[in-house]
């Protein structure tokens, strides 16, 4: 198992759609994590800098191909076209990243 965590910046504009959206999962979406091997996930809010902090657990033995997998699931890409533009990647994000990957430095359980 591995602990993932990575961040993002809400738009203020969209906290509510984006807080509606997540009360409201769609099933198949939930599925669709569960499927890729993900446990334990949870998003929280940093107010008043509008930063996402999404934390899970990964239970699989391919990273990459689970997540591309995912990002080829038709009802996953509409339901990040929904969430991508309630979001806006940090200013230190590199080329291409959109959620920032964060370094665990401390875990107990």
């Amino acid at each position: 198992m591995q602990r993932m965590a990575f961040m993002i910046r809400l738009k203020p504009e969209k906290m509510d759609e984006y807080r509606d959206l997540h009360a409201n999962a769609w099933p198949g979406i939930l599925k669709q994590i569960t499927d890729s091997n993900i446990r334990n996930y949870t998003i929280f809010l940093r107010q008043p800098e509008n930063v996402l902090v999404g934390i899970y657990e990964y239970h699989g033995d391919d990273y990459d191909a689970d997540m591309a997998k995912m990002g080829e699931d038709p009802e996953t890409q509409r339901w990040w076209a929904l969430t991508d533009p309630c979001q806006m990647p940090l200013e230190s994000a590199g080329p291409g990243e959109w959620w920032s990957p964060l370094e665990e430095v401390f875990h107990h359980d």
